[in-house]
């Protein structure tokens, strides 16, 4: 028996449960930043240690193709809600151990492989998470309200990273000493608690009614990802170069953090304050951009949030150089709060429309986690190229716009999808209702 769209509940159960889940992720860039370069790589030079461990947070990213590509099956063949519940056990599990990690002056070589070992299980579970939470609530939304529903996804992201944060700050106080031994755990094994209220919200979703209709008319496809290859490889695509968006944020998150206290000596306290109060700033301005994607459509809001983080981003890296508070506050509050969650906003709907129900989840997951991939690797890319020295932030600003300027010329080859029906969605007749001319 189908159940009825309860798209409130949905949505909450997304937020509240992508917060708990990112949470876990995003604790592990923090700890990356600020203490695993010393705890696990202390025979390098610190600029040399400092790569490494964000190197270190870059490998979660290459795990997570591979999870979209096995959750996102599970997802299409058995059901939304097994994806959801699997993913928040694994990150929790594998967040937990985190913590209980030897450092290398205890353990050798095998502390950093062990690292990289839990991190690459915790990319595995986020690569099939928004996907799984995005098609869970894009399917009980009713049509004309699918950006705004689905967006609350994205706002419990920036929940998880508040939530990372605000732990971090009491831990980051800490005498260099405490922080090094046991300091930096804490976080990791409050994820316990994480998971476990995770488990008990997540296990009373209820089933989507597309999936079950899918699975009564015995139309659940049997290889989501030779169907998606062979017909919907061109939406992947799209997908992948848009997703790359997410640079800005993991830039914003762990490249600057880094680059303020380790490269311009800023202290530690206040930068993670940017990141709380522009998280905070995002969590109520997602659902108002996704609001508005529903009214005037998907490719103008995304595309404006894309070009603002280009031009503010290398902005918000320059303040910091100059070591001025009320500046670096300004510019990052403006920047990720509001500019950024433009995009953070449309894209949970703009890139589920573009698949039909039966590989939706297979789609979306493959094509997010691949860009996600190639943005898990810019805070490493940026080091690189931009290289050491407070000028670093010059470099660092050409990769954050070239990235955004990819995923602008992405969604400007793509459909309008915001007026099609839900059932139509992926369709070869979806198109001809966008352009009024249905038969």
């Amino acid at each position: 028996m189908s159940h009825r769209p309860n798209p409130r509940k949905a949505a909450l159960a997304g937020w509240i449960g992508s917060a708990l889940e990112y949470y876990d992720f995003f604790i592990y860039g923090t700890a990356a930043a600020l203490v695993f370069g010393k705890v696990f790589f202390p025979d390098s030079n610190p600029a040399a240690g400092t790569l490494l461990a964000l190197t270190t947070f870059g490998v979660g990213y290459l795990a997570r193709p591979v999870g979209a590509l096995v959750l996102g099956h599970v997802g299409d063949r058995l059901g939304r809600k097994k994806v959801l519940v699997a993913t928040v056990l694994l990150m929790g599990l594998s967040t937990f151990l985190v913590g209980c990690l030897p450092s290398y002056a205890t353990a050798g070589v095998v502390a950093p492989v062990l690292l990289v070992v839990l991190r690459l299980a915790q990319g595995f579970s986020a690569g099939g998470e928004q996907a799984g939470a995005n098609a869970m609530t894009l399917e009980h939304a009713p049509d004309g309200r699918r950006a705004f529903f689905t967006s609350f996804t994205l706002g419990g992201t920036q929940a998880g990273q508040i939530l990372a944060t605000a732990v971090f700050l009491p831990v980051a106080a800490m005498p260099e000493e405490r922080l090094l031994s046991w300091g930096w755990r804490l976080p990791f094994w409050l994820s316990s608690v994480v998971v476990v209220a995770a488990f008990l919200i997540r296990r009373t979703l209820e089933e989507t009614p597309v999936f079950e209709r899918e699975v009564a008319r015995a139309e659940v496809v049997r290889l989501p990802l030779v169907e998606l290859l062979s017909g919907h490889w061109r939406s992947v695509l799209r997908v992948v170069l848009a997703a790359v968006i997410a640079s800005v944020s993991t830039i914003f998150t762990v490249y600057a953090l880094s680059y303020a206290v380790n490269t311009v000596g800023l202290e530690r306290a206040p930068m993670l304050w940017v990141g709380v109060l522009a998280n905070v700033l995002a969590v109520v301005s997602i659902p108002l951009w996704g609001r508005l994607s529903d009214r005037v459509g998907r490719k103008p809001v995304f595309i404006a949030g894309s070009l603002g983080c280009a031009v503010l981003m290398p902005l918000y890296l320059w303040s910091i150089s100059t070591g001025q508070w009320p500046l670096i506050f300004l510019v990052g509050l403006v920047v990720f709060g509001v500019v950024h969650s433009a995009t953070s906003g449309t894209w949970p709907a703009f890139y589920g429309e573009m698949f039909p129900a039966r590989v939706r989840l297979s789609g979306t997951a493959v094509g997010t986690q691949i860009g996600f991939a190639i943005a898990g690797f810019a805070p490493s890319i940026a080091g690189a190229v931009a290289g050491g020295g407070v000028d670093a932030w010059r470099g660092t600003a050409l990769v954050v716009a070239g990235f955004c300027l990819v995923n602008v010329v992405a969604v400007l080859t793509g459909r309008e999808t915001f007026r099609v029906p839900t059932a139509e969605l992926g369709a070869p007749r979806a198109v001809e209702h966008e352009h009024g001319s249905r038969v």
